[in-house]
């Protein structure tokens, strides 16, 4: 599949996402209706108001969202995968988690509540937990200026168990088990393009310097004294890449919740279309996750409508028989 088909078929699925919902819409409509709201020739505006509202300024950001945690845990998972040297690797796997479901429950403990930027108090907790995780992991594992992959593996783990006693001691404490449970399945928590403001731009650029490091990542996957030799600066790009992915992990759950599967799927299905070279393969990855989690998320609100199934269990049912699939299928001749 060649890398130019891609967002042809990503815009086709926005299309198709913000065309079905509880009002179901016609796909003329809802082309006309984005054409005309982006200032492009769309004929005579024929169309009920109430469509325009609802395709416009309900559903697109919900799908425009969707897309964006889609390519950020891809994105993350392909760094996360790389500086690792584990193609098994997730966004999730030094803690981000954890601590994003600590800063969750917290934020239904306070009695105060409030709103940042568009998003609530949940998201903004999470997201300062999830970022705070990462940073108190890195610190724990650098020893004499570098941190080791291992290192940086075993204290992610131990941080992951900490936190996740302390949010259970929290959650003993609290009547609010059911908001945790729902937040950790996760599921597009945007309704307006306000919440969008401030994380596209930097979802975005978070993806654009991750391509800046796709030369020094390819570098890297010969090893780090073969790196070091070559004069690429080790510890520096394995800091930037994890603060990167863990930055784009940390928005994706602010916009979704936990969200599995993604950054460990999408990634490992690039480099078996695409091959290991970093400068397609991040681009690869953040349009095929961007892709999957729209249509993850448009069949979460869609097959039991008017019920919404959460949009983790979708993900785990599609990406967990698709990554064994291609696991088995690739297990000789697949490699970093």
């Amino acid at each position: 599949m060649r890398l130019a088909v891609l967002p042809i078929v990503l815009l086709l699925v926005l299309v198709l996402a913000s065309a079905v919902g509880d009002i179901p819409i016609s796909l003329e409509n809802t082309v006309h209706i984005l054409l005309f709201k982006l200032g492009l020739p769309s004929g005579a505006a024929t169309w009920p108001a109430q469509d325009e509202i609802i395709v416009w300024d309900l559903r697109l950001p919900h799908v425009v969202a969707a897309a964006l945690v889609g390519a950020g845990l891809a994105v993350a998972g392909t760094l996360f995968q790389s500086v690792l040297r584990n193609p098994l690797a997730d966004p999730y796997v030094i803690g981000t988690a954890a601590g994003a479901q600590l800063g969750v429950t917290t934020s239904l403990l306070l009695p105060v509540q409030f709103a940042l930027l568009g998003f609530g108090s949940m998201q903004t907790f999470a997201f300062a937990g999830a970022v705070g995780t990462v940073l108190l992991v890195y610190l724990l594992a650098s020893i004499g200026g570098s941190a080791r992959v291992v290192t940086l593996l075993l204290a992610g783990f131990v941080t992951s168990s900490f936190l996740i006693s302390g949010t259970s001691f929290l959650l003993s404490i609290s009547n609010r088990a059911n908001d945790i449970l729902s937040w950790t399945m996760g599921g597009i928590n945007v309704s307006s393009w306000d919440q969008l403001k401030s994380t596209a731009p930097i979802v975005v650029a978070a993806v654009a310097v991750s391509w800046l490091m796709a030369p020094r990542l390819d570098v890297l996957l010969l090893g780090e004294e073969s790196a070091t030799h070559l004069g690429i600066h080790v510890e520096r790009l394995k800091l930037g890449a994890v603060l990167v992915a863990s930055l784009l992990t940390a928005l994706a759950v602010t916009l979704a919740g936990i969200v599995a599967f993604v950054g460990l799927v999408v990634p490992h299905a690039a480099r078996i279309f695409y091959g290991p070279g970093h400068r397609l393969l991040l681009p690869t990855s953040a349009l095929g996750g961007a892709i999957f989690v729209v249509l993850a998320d448009t069949l979460s609100r869609v097959l039991l409508a008017p019920t919404i199934i959460p949009l983790g269990s979708i993900t785990a049912l599609i990406g967990a028989p698709v990554f064994l699939y291609l696991l088995r299928r690739n297990r000789r001749d697949y490699s970093v």
